[in-house]
This record gives C-alpha cells, sequence and structure tokens, in this order.
C-alpha cells in the first residue's frame, strides 16, 4: 500500500517538489495577507513553467468537476488540490469557511464570478450581490481571503480546464447559496471529498 506513494514522491516533477516544499516554508513564515499574496505569486510562477502533474489529478469526470488531493501538508497548514473542469462544468455560488485559498489555472480556461452577502435575512438565506465576472487563463491566479470568500467558478468554454488550488487548512465543507428569488438565496452545508482521496506526492521529508 506504501510503495504506490512512495513511487509518486521519487518520481515527482523536480519542479512540483520544489513548489510544494516552498509553501511549506512561506506558511512557516507568518500569517496574514502577506502570507497569501506571497503564495498566490509562487503558485504563478508555477504554472508558468508548465510542470508535469500525476496522472492521478488530471482525469475529468462525465457527471461534475473532480477534486484531486494532490498533497497534505503534514502539519495540517494547507493543502494543494487539482480540480479538473469538463465543458460545462461548474461549482454552486459557495464560500471557503473562513480558510483562505489561492488558485490558479493550469490548462484552459475558467470564469470566476464573485459575490457578496449584503443581508443576512436568517441563518439560511441571505441576499447576495454578483460582482466581476474574472476570465482566467494559462498562469492566471486569484486570492480569497475571508470575509471576501464567495464564488462560483464555472468551464463554460468547450476544451477542458485545469485549476490548482492551495488552501490555508484542510477544508471539509463549505456553505453554498442557490437562488430563490431575485438576489434571495438559500444557504446549505455541503461537504467536501475527493475524487481521489489519497494525496499524490506523500510527504516531503527534509
Amino acid at each position: 500500500m506504501n510503495e504506490p506513494v512512495q513511487q509518486q514522491r521519487e518520481g515527482a516533477d523536480p519542479r512540483l517538489r520544489a513548489f510544494l516544499s516552498d509553501l511549506g516554508t512561506l506558511v512557516s513564515s507568518g500569517s496574514g495577507s502577506g502570507v497569501v499574496h506571497a503564495v498566490k505569486d509562487r503558485l504563478a510562477r508555477f504554472l508558468h513553467e508548465k510542470p508535469d502533474l500525476p496522472a492521478t489529478c488530471v482525469s475529468a469526470r462525465s457527471d461534475c468537476y473532480a477534486r484531486h488531493l494532490l498533497y497534505r501538508d503534514p502539519q495540517g497548514r494547507f493543502e494543494v488540490v487539482v480540480m479538473a473542469w469538463g465543458p460545462g462544468q461548474a461549482t454552486p455560488v459557495h464560500d471557503h469557511a473562513g480558510i483562505w485559498c489561492v488558485e490558479g489555472v493550469f490548462t484552459g480556461v475558467i470564469d470566476v464570478t464573485r459575490y457578496d452577502i449584503t443581508e443576512s435575512l436568517a441563518d439560511d438565506v441571505v441576499r447576495l450581490a454578483q460582482l466581476e465576472v474574472i476570465h482566467a487563463g494559462l498562469g492566471e491566479c486569484g486570492a480569497l481571503i475571508p470575509p471576501v470568500e464567495y464564488h462560483r467558478i464555472a468551464n463554460p468554454y468547450e476544451s477542458m480546464a485545469i485549476t490548482v488550488h492551495v488552501y490555508g487548512g484542510m477544508m471539509r465543507a463549505c456553505r453554498t447559496f442557490t437562488p430563490r428569488d431575485g438576489q434571495t438565496w438559500d444557504v446549505t452545508q455541503h461537504e467536501l471529498g475527493f475524487s481521489s482521496p489519497q494525496p499524490a506526492i506523500a510527504p516531503l521529508t527534509s
């Protein structure tokens, strides 16, 4: 059972190993928006290097977008997730459970639509305002730093897209928002899973 994981670690693209090692250094350097923006800059450089990702992390699903766990920090400070988007696949509008996230495009193009809560009418009903729509291509990155954490990601195009996401913690659930009428939205707690439950890259050791 351990041998395939060991092979993934030793056989990983050196640019990928360097990226993961640098993430560990960055999140150890402090907290706050400065760290998040440093992670964003490092992710952008990584994507422009066009590294090889493990084959298990770039496979799509026919029913919905795929979430593949690429790497889990042994200390639980961050996770790296690769998402594969078939044409027409999208998330619902959702938050990030108070966890910062940096995300960037590895291949293809995605649309990211930002939202903000303008009023909480009840625990499970809010008013949302739609903000800008960002068309993101290769190497383009964005950062979500709570309370700015509401968005929807979609691939409305004819080609597959792959994105890389760095979460500042173990995000296992979030809230999703379903439009009821106009600007009124129903709020639902949503559990998150992985298409590939085991990390593709084993923990790095010094």
